[in-house]
């Protein structure tokens, strides 16, 4: 051993000779277990309110559903035109069960034509008077509505034999015509015979009236296509049906109302859907359309069914 290092002592050799320890089999066991006891605490106090939080969830999607549902059929009937709501209880497509059918038409705008010359005995007035040519073109007062070739106008619809504007587009008892042009803010239809009324006011009884001091004399209606809404319990879907022709007879087959698209769905799942019409609730100037829809689904969490129940009445107008 050279001169200059140092004989180690005995301490110094057992310190150099101390290896590092770990946990025991036991330890780990012990803490295994202790981990476990503590994770079950754990997981029964939060288990409730998970549960709870999951549920309500589910709830909530339901209620979305139902709710977006029923605001879309209540916005589309504010646009109904006056006496054109009709309700009809039908086999659902496929032959299975029984379905409602709610069907409107739809008004995309609406004005007054001129049923009177000016004091310079000019302007294009909307002819009535019996017996004479059918009257192709009127001016229209005031703003230009939006309307354009192959769109509908409606005079006076009462949902009646005579004032029915499914009834038909053509004939002398008909209060639709088809527009065929339009040219600043003179309007042509097309017509074999004119409107069934005899002017705007006819020995003080208006064809197309004003009623108390609302102004709505000498009022048309712009009109496209119909539009349907079926409530399928037995499929548990409300679907919403547009784009196809008008028809005297409110249309039942899936076929007809598939003619220019399949339909939307805004409902499925659903354990009832339900439609009724009162077509004169107050004075008959107003119906009442009620749609119960009722959402079920299955929680997976508890296995059983959850339902949520919207109730909606939306009035619609029947002043023509």
């Amino acid at each position: 051993m050279p001169a200059n290092v140092s004989k180690p002592t005995g301490k110094q050799s057992i310190i150099k000779r101390k290896q590092p320890q770990g946990f025991t089999l036991v330890e780990m066991i012990v803490v295994i277990v202790i981990t476990g006891i503590l994770g079950g605490m754990v997981a029964i106090f939060i288990k409730a309110p998970v549960q709870s939080y999951m549920d309500s969830a589910l709830r909530a999607e339901m209620t979305d559903i139902a709710d977006t549902a029923l605001r879309r059929v209540e916005r589309d009937l504010r646009t109904a035109l006056p006496n054109s709501v009709r309700y009809t209880g039908a086999a659902c497509p496929g032959g299975a069960g029984t379905c409602d059918f709610l069907e409107y038409l739809p008004t995309t705008d609406g004005a007054r034509y001129r049923d009177a010359v000016d004091s310079a005995g000019a302007g294009d007035t909307l002819d009535f008077t019996s017996g004479v040519s059918a009257d192709t073109t009127f001016d229209v007062l005031g703003t230009m509505p939006t309307v354009a070739t192959g769109d509908q106008i409606v005079i006076y619809n009462l949902g009646i034999p005579g004032a029915d504007a499914y009834s038909g587009n053509t004939a002398a008892t008909d209060n639709r015509r088809a527009v065929a042009s339009v040219a600043g803010n003179n309007i042509t239809i097309t017509s074999t015979a004119n409107f069934p009324f005899d002017s705007c006011i006819h020995d003080n009884i208006p064809s197309s009236p004003t009623f108390g001091n609302v102004v709505g004399g000498c009022r048309f209606q712009v009109v496209k296509t119909p539009v349907t809404y079926v409530c399928n319990q037995t499929a548990g879907t409300l679907t919403r049906y547009g784009g196809y022709a008008i028809q005297a007879a409110q249309p039942t087959a899936l076929a007809t109302l598939q003619s220019a698209n399949s339909g939307t769905l805004l409902a499925s799942h659903a354990s009832i859907c339900h439609f009724t019409y009162d077509s004169s609730v107050v004075a008959q100037n107003y119906g009442l359309v009620t749609l119960r829809l009722t959402i079920t689904e299955q929680n997976v969490n508890s296995g059983t069914n959850e339902s949520v129940t919207l109730y909606s009445t939306m009035h619609v107008s029947n002043i023509p």
